[in-house]
C-alpha cells in the first residue's frame, strides 16, 4: 500500500485544515459524513470542534456504531482536540448523554486550557520527531490520567498532550494548524507500515 485512503470526521470541526494537511502528504482523502464513507478506509481522523456537538451529530447521522465498530477492528485513528475527548475512555466533564469510543485509556477534561480567547501556541518536544513542534491549544482538554498501555510522546508542563495506544493517535492541540505536517506524516507512515 503506497497511497493510503485516509477519512476526515466532516461533520463539524476543523476538517478541511486536516484534508489539506493530508493531501500536501500524498494521501487519498474521504470526507466522513455517512456510514457508507467508512468504507475501504486505511484510517481516519477525528479533528477538533466541539466534542458534545460532534458527539450528537454521530448519533443523528448515524455514524457512531459503525465508527466505533471500526476502530474495534483495528482502524488507525488520530484525534486531535475534541477527537482526543471523542476517543478517550472517561470524560470528566462531559455531558450526560455525550457518548465517546473509548479507544484508549485516558480520564480527560474539556476546555481545561482555557477559553478561546486564552488560546496559544506552545513549542514541544515530541518523542520520534527532530526538533520542536509549534503546537496550537484552543480550548483544548486536559489529560489528567494515562492508563498503563498508553505512551506520552509529549508533555506541556508535565501533562500529557501527545498520546498514543496501538493504532490509536491523539493530540490535545490542533496540529493542522501549525503549518509543520509531521504529526499527520507520523500518523500516515505507522498506517503505510501497518499495511504491508
Amino acid at each position: 500500500m503506497t497511497t493510503p485512503t485516509i477519512g476526515v470526521l466532516a461533520l463539524q470541526g476543523a476538517f478541511a485544515r486536516h484534508g489539506g494537511v493530508l493531501r500536501d502528504l500524498g494521501a487519498a482523502v474521504v470526507d466522513v459524513r455517512r456510514p457508507d464513507d467508512l468504507h475501504g478506509l486505511d484510517g481516519i481522523i477525528l479533528p477538533g470542534g466541539e466534542s458534545t456537538t460532534m458527539s450528537m451529530l454521530l448519533e443523528s447521522s448515524e455514524l457512531f456504531d459503525p465508527l466505533a465498530e471500526a476502530l474495534d477492528d483495528g482502524l488507525a485513528v488520530f484525534g486531535t482536540c475534541a477527537g482526543l475527548i471523542l476517543l478517550a475512555s472517561e470524560v470528566i466533564d462531559g455531558r450526560d448523554d455525550q457518548r465517546c469510543f473509548g479507544a484508549i485509556d485516558l480520564r480527560v477534561r474539556r476546555n481545561a486550557y482555557g477559553t478561546q480567547i486564552q488560546s496559544f501556541e506552545a513549542d514541544l518536544v515530541i518523542d520520534d520527531l527532530d526538533g520542536v513542534f509549534p503546537a496550537v491549544f484552543i480550548r483544548a482538554p486536559e489529560v489528567e490520567r494515562a492508563g498503563a498501555g498508553v505512551s506520552v510522546l509529549a508533555r506541556l508542563d508535565g501533562d500529557p498532550v501527545l498520546c498514543r495506544s496501538g493504532r490509536v493517535l491523539v493530540a490535545s492541540f490542533h496540529p493542522e494548524l501549525s503549518h509543520d505536517g509531521r504529526l499527520h506524516r507520523l500518523f500516515l507512515d505507522e498506517v503505510v507500515t501497518a499495511g504491508q
